[in-house]
């Protein structure tokens, strides 16, 4: 565990849990923890968490003490880990990856003066709150750049795990990717991790060797994108720039912006004003943000992915938005109308036009 600005005194650590986080300038420094699912050097998602936990060191300097675990596998590890921060004095834990969900509420449940933060979950209590991006608004700019810049037209995307959050940036990608180019065929691979650099190259190679030349993913590692630049193929950074890939075959990114909402929390525990929430930003709340297009997207198809962006931040435009169809061909979204998040924060299909079906 990596640690920060080590904070001093047990009898200081006792009195903060006790008291939460109310208590917790006058018990001694506030100390908040994170659990990160991967390496904090993983040049995605976990990177792209640990980088704005710094911006957060950087911002309230000795005054909080912040400690890290990366590479906490979600289950029994990760109740065990945020237990070990709960008892050491931590008044504020983020677990910041979907699958430590029930880790959070059985952790939170145990030490109800201890205050939860999970990311992209949808369990809460009067301790916990969770946070989450909308990624399907950044998939839809990027399936769009996709389905102009297919030559075979055939779009490839990599599924860590069957949650709504990455059904929804499938859909997603395909939807826009078709409205560009209606010829545009999607091939799904799913491999069941979210950060395991040899399978995202094995179904990068996969989806290149049934035709794909452009390929989202919903992993955290680069290894796609290297593929990708092996083969001539293109893609696109995932959590992160990985602009190291660009001009190509990075085309363009969807950068996770975490830092602003980790200050926010952070302060309202110094500042004893935390409760609880439930949040979901986008790209107006600048959580979700659209990296750089690179100079290997024609200039008209970059201002048409501009213009959806824009879109999108202004309201004036949903990726969700209605006529659409379930893959079956039944009605799902009537024309002029979109989804409310609950119907968002439960999807469990693909769209028409996706073939294949969404492993159990």
């Amino acid at each position: 565990m990596e640690r920060r600005n080590v904070l001093k005194g047990g009898a200081a650590l006792g009195l903060s849990l006790a008291l939460g986080p109310k208590a917790v300038l006058a018990a001694g420094k506030p100390k908040v923890g994170f659990i990160l699912v991967g390496p904090k050097n993983d040049n995605g998602w976990s990177q792209h968490h640990y980088e704005a936990i710094k911006k957060a060191e950087e911002k309230f300097g000795d005054a909080v003490e912040i400690v890290v675990q990366e590479s906490v596998p979600e289950g029994a590890d990760a109740e065990r880990v945020m237990s070990q921060m709960a008892l050491s004095g931590a008044g504020l834990i983020f677990a910041t990856s979907f699958g430590y969900m029930d880790a959070v509420q059985n952790v939170a449940a145990k030490f109800p003066k201890v205050m939860f933060e999970h990311a992209t979950g949808y369990k809460s209590s009067a301790n916990s709150a969770t946070y989450n991006a909308r990624f399907y608004e950044g998939r839809a700019v990027c399936g769009h750049i996709a389905g102009k810049m297919t030559k075979t037209n055939k779009i490839g995307y990599i599924g860590s795990f069957p949650i709504p959050e990455v059904i929804q940036g499938i859909n997603s990608s395909y939807i826009h990717a078709h409205k560009a180019n209606p010829k545009v065929e999607i091939s799904v691979v799913w491999i069941s991790a979210w950060f395991d650099p040899a399978k995202e190259a094995d179904a990068t190679k996969a989806l290149l060797d049934q035709g794909c030349d452009v390929v989202l993913s919903h992993t955290d590692s680069t290894a796609p994108l290297a593929t990708l630049k092996t083969a001539g193929a293109y893609g696109f950074g995932q959590s992160a720039d990985m602009a190291e890939f660009a001009p190509k075959p990075r085309l363009s990114s969807i950068i996770d912006n975490w830092a602003p909402y980790y200050e926010e929390r952070i302060k309202a525990i110094v500042d004893g004003t935390w409760k609880t929430q439930n949040i979901w930003y986008g790209i107006k709340e600048k959580m979700v943000v659209i990296g750089e297009i690179s100079d290997a997207v024609p200039p008209d198809v970059k201002a048409e992915a501009e213009k959806i962006r824009d879109s999108i931040a202004d309201g004036s435009y949903h990726p969700f938005q209605g006529p659409l169809n379930k893959q079956d061909g039944s009605v799902w979204v009537k024309e002029g109308e979109k989804p409310d998040d609950g119907t968002l924060l439960g999807l469990n299909f693909y769209v028409e036009g996706i073939k294949g079906a969404i492993p159990s």
